[in-house]
């Protein structure tokens, strides 16, 4: 029977990397490449950034609340970059099928270049929209 000290073992802090692109929901072709290659949504550990076209929502991971699935929209709430004057939620759209809407604690800048107004939520189209709102619920929780 051997005796000792109690040593306490250091272990390493544990990194969990994650990574989302999901890309818009878009059928058209033409539509496809008049966004551009950089347009879509992605939440890593440095935040989330939408972006389609020439707009971007940026917005560091702990600002983000939650998501969930929403839709289908009508054409004129559903397509194009809409600002909602309800509750000046921002949309960036592609098709009316559905998508996924991003809540934040703070609203974010998105749709005007000086950033003056802001929005408490985002609602962007993107593939597969069950998906992307169960990992970003996943992620934001953890």
């Amino acid at each position: 029977m051997t005796t000792g000290e109690a040593t306490a073992v250091e272990r390493p802090a544990v990194v969990v990397h994650y990574r989302l692109r999901a890309e818009f929901a878009v059928r058209f072709p033409w539509l496809r490449r008049l966004l551009g290659s950089r347009s879509g949504l992605e939440l890593d550990a440095d935040g989330l950034r939408v972006r389609l076209g020439p707009w971007l929502v940026s917005t560091p991971l702990s600002n983000v609340a939650g998501a969930e699935v929403s839709g289908p929209f009508s054409p004129l709430r559903g397509l194009g970059v809409r600002l909602s004057l309800a509750d000046r939620g921002l949309t960036f759209g592609t098709t009316t099928e559905g998508g996924v809407c991003l809540r934040f604690h703070e609203p974010v800048p998105g749709i005007d270049p000086w950033g003056l107004l802001r929005h408490p939520g985002l609602t962007v189209t993107v593939s597969e929209p069950e998906l992307v709102a169960e990992a970003i619920n996943r992620v934001v929780k953890a």
